[in-house]
């Protein structure tokens, strides 16, 4: 087929795909025309995840601000919705956190997601620490006198609830599966495919689709993760 009506069936298809996300289905069809020299190869891209609605950066940010620094609202609710605005993570998984996964060493503050630690900056450090060592205690006859769980519940020896933590966090104004998809996108777009799934023991190929969705591509990302295993978000 000559350029020109290259480019006008190029541009036939462009407009065909802008009638929704079903008529990409016409990928598959052109591909196997072009195999089968009934038709010119014409691009029709992949269509991507769709992780779902996300906040954007500046009300996250807006969000992170408020918890940091307004002292009028509860620790437990300014460090679980600090875990999840900056680093992403699951109110399921930030709910079964234990004390053990904090760590201090050489006066910095650590927290363990997955397998790598990541240094957590102040003031969250700050915050994180002081509910770490004053986590609430249980007052019932025969309650335990601590607890290992970080975000502890109202049931002796129980953990809080995600579904608790996230009315908590509503109640602040902040919708727990937007605000972690904002998270999740900032943090795709600037880290490496493989440390990401690792420092918040994500699936591989979860953390592939994150990087891919924010635009990132892991293999680009290869000589500088040799160089620097310890890669931090």
């Amino acid at each position: 087929m000559r350029p020109l009506a290259r480019r006008r069936g190029q541009g036939e298809v462009d407009a065909w795909l802008t009638g929704g996300p079903a008529r990409y289905q016409v990928r598959d069809f052109l591909l196997w025309a072009a195999s089968a020299s009934h038709a010119p190869a014409l691009h029709v891209p992949t269509l991507g995840r769709n992780p779902g609605r996300a906040i954007g950066d500046q009300q996250r940010w807006a969000q992170v601000a408020r918890l940091l620094h307004d002292d009028t609202l509860d620790l437990t609710d300014r460090v679980a919705g600090a875990l999840l605005l900056l680093y992403g993570q699951q109110l399921s998984r930030i709910a079964a956190m234990t004390t053990d996964q904090v760590i201090t060493r050489e006066n910095k503050v650590f927290v363990r997601f997955g397998r790598g630690d990541v240094h957590i900056p102040e003031p969250l450090a700050g915050r994180l620490t002081t509910l770490t060592h004053q986590r609430r205690r249980y007052l019932g006859v025969g309650s335990p006198a601590g607890t290992r769980w970080l975000f502890p519940g109202m049931q002796p020896g129980r953990p809080l609830t995600a579904s608790r933590l996230a009315q908590r966090l509503r109640r602040l104004g902040i919708q727990p599966q937007h605000g972690r998809r904002s998270a999740m996108a900032n943090l795709a777009a600037q880290v490496p495919a493989a440390v990401l799934a690792d420092l918040l023991n994500l699936a591989p190929t979860t953390a592939v689709k994150w990087v891919h969705d924010a635009g990132g591509d892991w293999s680009r990302y290869a000589a500088e993760l040799a160089r620097t295993p310890n890669h931090q978000p």
